[in-house]
C-alpha cells in the first residue's frame, strides 16, 4: 500500500490494516508505524486494535489461509475428520505454517456455512461439504499451482418456505426500485408511522421497535445522522442474512435508503462480516448499480434526499455483533461494547444519531414499504407480526433458510425440515435456548418462544456434553476480555463443565452453575457476557437425569481407598 493513499481518518483503519495483510499475509511493524505516523495514533492502540481480531496475523502466513470452522455442526458432520485430513496433506498442525511458506492453517468460529458443513476458506473463498478425499484433491491442485478459483464452491442457498400455508414477504419476487418509489410518495414522518404499524421489530435477537428506534433517531436535532447495516451475523448456526446478501442485496439497500429517509441520515455504512468477503463484489455492484440509476447519491429520484453508502469489512470478533461495539470497530478501535450512557440513536458513530439493525431487519423494512404496513401485520401472531427467518441446521433431512410465520409450534418447525428423533435444540444460537421434547409443542413468537434465527438440531445419537463442551469454548474464545464476569467466569464454567464429563463434580457443584450464570447476566458489560450461560443452565433445567448419571456421589472423601492402585502398583515393582 503506498503511503500517500493513506488518508488522516481513524475510521479507515480496517481498510488499512486489511490492505496491509492482504498484500503480503500479514502485518509488519514497519506497517504499524507507517500507520502510526500517518493517522497520528499510537502505534501500541493499533498493536491492540490488530490483537484484538481473530483474522490479523502479526507473523508472515503461507500462500493460502485456511479456515476450518470448529462449530459443532461441523464437528458431528466429519470435521474433525476433515481436519484431520488438511494436517496430513499439509503437514502442519492447526496454527502452523508449512516449512515452504504455501499454506497457513487455522481453526476458527462458525463461518456461516451451516448447512453445507464440514466447510472451510481458503483465503476467504468458501469450500463446502468436506470429505477427506476432497480435502486430498484441493491440496493437490493448489501445490501443482492451479487458481484457488478455479476450485473454490459456488454457494447453494436451500430457501424454503412454510409449506403452502403461508405466503413469503421476504423471498417474494423482487421488484428493483418498488420499495424506493413508495418511500418518496411518503415524509419521514408517515415512513416512521408505517414501521410503526407494521409491527416488526428488530431480527438480529434483541427485537426492539424499528419504528420507535427510527423515531427516537429522527428526534434528534443533529445535522448529521447515520444508518448501519449490521451484516456481522456470528451467531453460530445462523446463514440468513448470507442468504439475503447473496440472492437479493438490493432488497437490502433499498431498505438502508428507506432508513436513511426516514430519519434525515445521508451516510449508510455495511459492516460485512470477513467470512462473507466472497459476497463484498456483489454487494459492491449492486451499490454501483443503484448509483447509476438514481437510486443512491444526490438528489434522489429528485427529491431533495441525498444518501451514499459504503462497505466496511470487520476482521473476526463475535462481539462486534453487538451494535456499541460495531460502531467502535468502525471507528476504528478495538470492538468491545460502549458503556451504556448514551444509546445509539443518542449518540452513535462518531457520536452522532446513528440507527444500527441487522440485514434481515432492513430487508423487511424494504418489503414493508413495498407491500404495506397492513399486509405486513397481517401475518403472525397478535403481539409477533410479519415472517421470520430460521437458519436450520444439523440433524434433519432438509437443511436450509425457512421463512416461516410467528406462531409455528417447533413440531411444525421440525415436521418441516424432515426432522426425526430429535433430543436436543439449540435455539437461538448459544446465547439462546436449549429445548428438549417437553419443548415442542411451544410456539416461535413473542409471546412464546423468539428466534434471533439459528436452530441447531441433534438426535439421540448425539452426545449433549459433546454440544455444551463445544459452546463453552465458542463463549470462552469470543469473550472481549474487557469485564471480568464474561472473562473468568466463562472460562470457570468451562473448567466446571470439564469437571463434570469426568464424573468429578457433585450435584451442588453442578447446580452452582446457575448462580454464577445469574453473577455473569447481571453484572458483564454487554450481551455477550449476559447471555453466554444461557445453553449451560438450560441444559441443567431440560436434562436433570444426564447430569445426575454424571454427578460425583456425595460421600467423605477416603484417602486409603483412593491410594490402593498406587500402593498395589509399587509392590508389584
Amino acid at each position: 500500500m503506498n503511503v500517500k493513499e493513506i488518508k488522516n481518518e481513524r475510521t479507515q483503519l480496517l481498510n488499512y490494516l486489511w490492505e496491509f495483510q492482504n498484500a503480503k499475509g500479514y502485518i509488519s511493524t514497519a506497517d504499524i508505524r507507517t500507520l502510526s505516523r500517518e493517522l497520528e495514533v499510537s502505534w501500541i492502540e493499533i498493536e491492540g486494535v490488530i490483537s484484538f481480531y481473530h483474522f490479523f496475523k502479526r507473523k508472515p502466513t503461507g500462500k493460502y489461509s485456511i479456515y476450518i470452522n470448529s462449530s459443532i455442526i461441523s464437528k458431528i458432520k466429519g470435521g474433525d475428520k476433515v481436519k484431520e485430513a488438511f494436517e496430513k496433506e499439509l503437514g502442519v498442525k492447526l496454527g502452523e505454517t508449512d516449512p515452504s511458506g504455501t499454506f497457513s492453517f487455522f481453526e476458527t468460529a462458525c463461518i456461516g456455512l451451516s448447512e453445507h458443513e464440514p466447510a472451510a476458506l481458503i483465503n476467504f473463498m468458501p469450500f463446502i461439504n468436506l470429505t477427506p478425499k476432497k480435502v486430498a484433491n484441493i491440496i493437490k491442485h493448489l501445490k501443482k499451482g492451479g487458481k484457488l478459483e478455479d476450485i473454490a464452491d459456488k454457494i447453494e442457498d436451500y430457501i424454503r418456505y412454510k409449506n403452502d400455508k403461508g405466503e413469503a414477504i421476504l423471498f417474494r419476487e423482487y421488484k428493483e426500485g418498488e420499495a424506493i418509489m413508495n418511500l418518496i410518495k411518503k415524509r419521514p414522518e408517515e415512513v416512521i408511522a408505517e414501521m410503526k404499524q407494521s409491527g416488526l421489530s428488530g431480527r438480529g435477537g434483541a427485537f426492539f421497535p424499528t419504528g420507535m428506534k427510527w423515531e427516537f433517531a429522527k428526534q434528534s436535532p443533529s445535522k448529521q445522522k447515520y444508518v448501519i447495516c449490521n451484516a456481522d451475523e456470528g451467531e453460530p448456526g445462523t446463514f440468513k442474512d448470507r442468504v439475503l446478501i447473496n440472492q437479493i442485496p438490493g432488497l437490502l439497500i433499498e431498505g438502508m435508503i428507506t432508513g436513511g429517509y426516514a430519519i434525515g441520515a445521508s451516510k449508510g455504512i455495511i459492516y460485512l462480516r470477513a467470512e462473507y468477503r466472497y459476497l463484498r463484489k456483489k454487494l459492491e455492484d449492486t451499490i454501483q448499480h443503484f448509483y447509476n440509476i438514481g437510486l443512491l447519491g444526490e438528489n434522489i429520484l429528485g427529491k431533495n434526499f441525498d444518501f451514499d453508502l459504503t462497505i466496511m469489512q470487520g476482521a473476526g470478533a463475535y462481539v462486534c455483533g453487538e451494535e456499541t461495539a460495531l460502531i467502535e470497530s468502525l471507528e476504528g478501535n478495538r470492538g468491545g461494547p460502549r458503556t451504556k450512557v448514551y444509546f445509539p440513536v443518542e449518540k452513535g458513530y462518531l457520536q452522532k444519531p446513528t440507527i444500527v439493525n441487522n440485514v434481515e431487519t432492513f430487508c423487511s423494512a424494504a418489503r414493508i414499504m413495498e407491500l404495506g404496513s397492513e399486509f405486513y401485520s397481517s401475518k403472525g401472531t397478535e403481539k409477533t407480526k410479519g415472517t421470520k427467518l430460521l437458519s436450520i441446521s444439523g440433524d434433519c433431512k432438509k437443511e436450509g433458510i425457512y421463512e416461516i410465520e410467528w406462531g409455528i409450534t417447533i413440531q411444525e418447525m421440525l415436521d418441516l425440515c424432515g426432522a426425526a428423533d430429535i433430543n436436543y435444540i439449540q435455539f437461538s444460537g448459544p446465547s439462546g435456548n436449549v429445548l428438549s421434547k417437553k419443548d415442542f409443542n411451544r410456539k416461535i413468537s413473542g409471546e412464546d418462544l423468539v428466534c434471533g434465527g439459528s436452530v441447531m438440531l441433534f438426535n439421540n445419537s448425539r452426545d449433549v456434553f459433546d454440544i455444551l463442551t463445544n459452546l463453552s469454548n465458542f463463549f470462552i474464545n469470543e469473550s472481549c476480555g474487557l469485564c471480568t464476569p464474561c472473562r473468568a467466569g466463562n472460562y470457570l464454567i468451562g473448567k466446571r463443565l470439564e469437571k463434570i464429563r469426568n464424573n468429578g463434580a457433585t450435584m451442588e457443584e453442578i447446580q452452582e452453575i446457575k448462580s454464577w450464570g445469574q453473577v455473569l447476566k447481571d453484572s458483564s458489560r454487554c450481551g455477550l457476557g449476559k447471555t453466554s450461560t444461557n445453553f449451560i443452565t438450560d441444559a441443567i433445567n431440560k436434562f436433570p437425569e444426564l447430569f445426575k448419571k454424571k454427578a460425583l456421589k456425595n460421600k467423605e472423601f477416603d484417602l486409603s481407598s483412593a491410594l490402593n492402585d498406587y500402593y498395589d502398583y509399587v509392590k508389584q515393582n
